[in-house]
C-alpha cells in the first residue's frame, strides 16, 4: 500500500502545530525559526496554522492532489506524533476529521 500522505496534506491545512521552543534551529532542534511565531516563553507554533483558514507555511503543493512537507526531516515533535495509533500512523479519526474539511474521503 502506499502512503496517502504523500498526495493529501490535509493535516497540514486543518490543524494548529504549537510545539516547545527548544525545537527551533536557534535553540539546538531543527525546526527552521522563520517558519514559526513565538506564543508565549517556550512555546512556538507553525507559522500559517494559527490562521482562520490553517495552512503550514512548510506544506508544499496542493491538499489531495500532490502535497508534502518541506522540512519533513526536521518537523517538529507534533507532526511526527501526528496518527502514530493508526496503522503506519495514517487514517486516525483526526486524520480523517481532516481529509473531509478538504472533501476527502477517509482512509
Amino acid at each position: 500500500m502506499s502512503n496517502p500522505c504523500i498526495s493529501c496534506g490535509a493535516c497540514c491545512a486543518t490543524f494548529r502545530v504549537d510545539f516547545a521552543r527548544e525545537e527551533l534551529l536557534s535553540e539546538g532542534g531543527t525546526v527552521p525559526d522563520s517558519l514559526a511565531i513565538d506564543l508565549l516563553p517556550g512555546l512556538c507554533r507553525m507559522r500559517g496554522t494559527d490562521h482562520a483558514s490553517p495552512r503550514c507555511a512548510a506544506l508544499v503543493g496542493t491538499v489531495g492532489q500532490q502535497a508534502s512537507c518541506g522540512i519533513y526531516e526536521w518537523r517538529p515533535s507534533p507532526c511526527r506524533e501526528f496518527g502514530l495509533r493508526a496503522p503506519l500512523g495514517i487514517g486516525d479519526e483526526a486524520c480523517n476529521r481532516a481529509r473531509r474539511r478538504h472533501g476527502l474521503a477517509p482512509l
